[in-house]
């Protein structure tokens, strides 16, 4: 009994030493996380908005509201965040919508969207991305290019070549990745085109 104790007491001891190293750990670390993760963001926000002076979230955005939308449209992907992309002189040029779609290959893949006022989108931004080396690591290279400035309601990928802006040539190999990536821009567009620009509560 003494001996279980005793190693009952040793084991406690170590677990409050571990514990308290890592809340020493974390509290050093934790603003240069944050920093380097808003450095990140501010950085795709310029990739896909490189015309915007200064970016600001956007407070009305209602996340589980606009979830909600999603889903009863048939999408599972996930719009995180809305960025305000302004002009030098705070004119609204568009926004930068941060989304996370489910279905990649090897999981979630979250990436940058910019949209300007007039509907069309400036490009993606890949943020997270961990598909299949040589297959849907492509991504960046092969469908990234793609949606550059195309203004439409929704894309669709296609493995025969590309006929109209509304097309997105598949990766090689990689359906699932292609399919996962532009479902979830037409996810953003979606939500942008109905509840942004059709002037609901999120604008």
């Amino acid at each position: 009994m003494k001996n279980m104790i005793k190693d009952t007491g040793i084991i406690f001891l170590i677990t409050l030493i571990a514990g308290a190293i890592l809340a020493v750990v974390y509290g050093v670390t934790k603003e240069p996380i944050a920093f380097q993760e808003q450095k990140a963001k501010m950085e795709a926000c310029m990739e896909v908005f490189q015309t915007a002076d200064s970016f600001g979230v956007l407070e009305e955005f209602d996340s589980a509201g606009t979830t909600e939308y999603l889903v009863s449209q048939g999408y599972s992907d996930t719009v995180n965040e809305v960025m305000t992309a302004l002009s030098a002189d705070q004119a609204v040029l568009g926004y930068v919508l941060t989304v996370t779609t489910h279905d990649g290959y090897s999981g979630d893949i979250s990436f940058s969207m910019g949209i300007t006022v007039e509907g069309t989108l400036n490009g993606i931004s890949l943020l997270t991305i961990n598909e299949t080396p040589g297959l849907g690591m492509q991504a960046e290279e092969v469908l990234v290019p793609q949606f550059a400035d195309k203004n439409v309601e929704k894309f669709e990928v296609t493995k025969s070549g590309v006929l109209s802006d509304t097309q997105i040539d598949s990766i090689s190999g990689a359906t699932i990745t292609s399919n996962a990536i532009t479902t979830g821009v037409n996810a953003g567009l979606c939500y942008y085109q109905n509840l942004m620009k059709g002037g609901n509560n999120n604008e």
